[in-house]
């Protein structure tokens, strides 16, 4: 019996030192699970699957980024079928290395332009989604005024100082007339059912602006063609000058009104009947709820990239203009006015018939009058200050016809938008004004383009 009992009490001390192990693994186990060690265990889960682990998984990380470039490059580059220009610009290149036949290099490098002009519009947009609607166009006036702004700064330093002038006015003319025109006509072809209308305070505020400018470039060639300059040759350049530098504090302040100021007055009417009308199910805003398809990073490397690449092709431009005049037999006032302005426009008219298109004619309003008032009030006034920089006598005397050709243009542009309101007649109007302006333009012979040109 005491054996037997013996036996069994071992048997329960054996039971219950396992008892006593057990519960030591389960506190162990326990006190092992804690907030910082599941932190840890849910970054390294993380690290494995995104390929951040060093030494772990390197070829994944490389397969990683090797997939979003392609990708990216597959949207940028192979998404639209107007890139199938983009080879055009090595093109003109080569022809300008082995031929040097000017007026092949300019039409090559303009087409090669074209597709780069549109893809910065393009990314601009991309980049759009991750600002505010204000700041979004801002951006989409800036480096769609890109292109413009490179040729002249290039044509600037080459001293063709009236191809500056020209080429900036003829963006001004190709927006306020081509780009609005198409955009009014084709929205109001796909919306004819309805009256298309738009905010008025924008656009007042811009034709006053507008006006502002027409004002800054008329009393240079005034006092020109009076020649009442107290000192002659002198009093106009310094008159250009301090206006420049007053239409850029001008343009200065009304960034900081439309950003910081009365931002209400500049909310897109479409916007307003949006949200009013978000409480009935109409099947979904499909155009308000786009995503990007790049991301924030991936647009500013493609607007780098584009940027640079229309430098390039730039100043193949400017060295080929005054060649292709002459083999083509087109006066240079309208190569400046006219075609360099439509390649470089190429974003802004696009994106502005697809938004009038979509019934959002606030935001086509503003691609198109915007980038004509960025042009009037900073491009030029900006071309101006470089030209001062430089030691080149850029003023703001455009001459008599250039000068009331933009006065009568905004006068006209002005009355169609103070209703408000448009329809395809009136964007019909807008571009048969155009067609009458690019007439004049290639009948007119600039007689001051030799007189104004600096020698390098």
């Amino acid at each position: 019996m005491d054996i037997k009992l013996q036996l069994e009490g071992a048997e329960s001390n054996l039971e219950m030192g396992s008892l006593d192990d057990r519960s030591m693994h389960e506190l162990e186990d326990e006190s092992l699970f804690t907030p910082e060690a599941e932190s840890e265990k849910i970054q390294r889960v993380h690290g494995l699957q995104n390929g951040s682990v060093s030494g772990d998984f390197p070829s994944s990380g490389n397969k990683i980024l090797q997939n979003s470039v392609c990708r990216s490059i597959k949207t940028v580059v192979f998404s639209n079928k107007l890139n199938l220009l983009m080879p055009f610009g090595p093109l003109a290149i080569m022809v300008h290395n082995l031929t040097g036949h000017k007026g092949w290099v300019f039409f090559l490098s303009l087409l090669g332009i074209t597709p780069l002009a549109e893809r910065l519009g393009y990314a601009t947009e991309q980049l759009t989604f991750f600002t505010g609607a204000t700041v979004g166009g801002l951006l989409n006036a800036t480096f769609g005024n890109a292109t413009e702004l490179i040729i002249s700064i290039y044509a600037l330093k080459s001293g063709m100082i009236r191809v500056v002038q020209l080429s900036l006015l003829g963006s001004i003319l190709s927006n306020m007339l081509l780009v609005l025109g198409c955009a009014f006509f084709c929205g109001g072809l796909i919306c004819c059912k309805k009256e298309q209308v738009f905010n008025k305070a924008s656009a007042v505020v811009n034709s006053g602006l507008l006006l502002m400018a027409v004002m800054g470039l008329v009393f240079p060639a005034v006092l020109h063609y009076t020649h009442t300059e107290v000192h002659f040759g002198k009093s106009e350049l310094a008159l250009s000058r301090f206006s420049s530098c007053i239409m850029l504090v001008a343009y200065g302040a009304y960034l900081f009104f439309q950003l910081r100021g009365q931002t209400e007055l500049y909310v897109p009417l479409s916007e307003d009947e949006n949200q009013t009308g978000n409480d009935a199910d109409h099947g979904g805003n499909h155009d308000d709820n786009e995503a990007p398809e790049i991301s924030k990073w991936e647009s500013l490397i493609w607007l780098a990239i584009m940027t640079a690449w229309i430098s390039i092709l730039s100043q193949y431009v400017v060295d080929a203009i005054e060649g292709a005049s002459a083999s083509w037999n087109i006066p240079i006032s309208f190569i400046s006015v006219i075609l360099l302005p439509i390649v470089g426009n190429a974003a802004e008219h696009a994106s502005a018939i697809m938004f009038a298109m979509k019934d959002k004619l606030d935001i086509s309003l503003g691609v198109a009058i915007g980038s004509s008032t960025q042009i009037s009030m900073f491009g030029i006034p900006f071309c101006v200050v470089i030209g001062w920089i430089m030691g080149r006598p850029m003023d703001l005397n455009f001459q008599l016809f250039e000068t009331a050709t933009l006065f009568i243009t905004v006068i006209v542009v002005a009355f169609f938008l103070q209703e408000g309101t448009s329809n395809y007649f009136k964007g019909l109007m807008l571009i048969l004004c155009y067609l009458i302006v690019a007439a004049s333009f290639f009948v007119h012979e600039d007689p001051t383009s030799d007189d104004n040109q600096v020698k390098t």
